[in-house]
């Protein structure tokens, strides 16, 4: 039985990139998608202020459990809102690496 090589079974160049008009819709799923990052900008605002609001109130109740949940809520709302704010960026930089291995 004779096998072909490796080279020959293996293509030698591939060059695919993302295709904006390739699919129906596709303006739309973008206009959802910006739509649900606002929607997640808007929410994390909304935890960041309630949490801080907890804070404040464990505070100056001296109440430590209390206190330390705002914090961590505090934390939590402003990781939350890094994530949504630059998820775009953080996308096309993972694009980018992938592209180069």
């Amino acid at each position: 039985m004779n096998l072909p090589s490796a080279a020959a079974v293996l293509p030698v160049s591939i060059n695919i990139s993302p295709n904006s008009n390739g699919l129906p819709g596709i303006q739309q799923l973008r206009s959802i998608v910006g739509a649900s990052m606002t929607i997640g900008l808007i929410l994390a605002v909304l935890a960041l202020i309630i949490a801080a609001v907890v804070w404040a109130l464990g505070a100056n109740s001296s109440n430590p459990h209390l206190a330390g949940r705002g914090k961590l809520g505090v934390l939590v709302a402003l990781g939350a809102a890094i994530v949504c704010g630059a998820s775009v960026t953080l996308v096309n930089f993972f694009w980018n690496v992938g592209q180069q291995v």
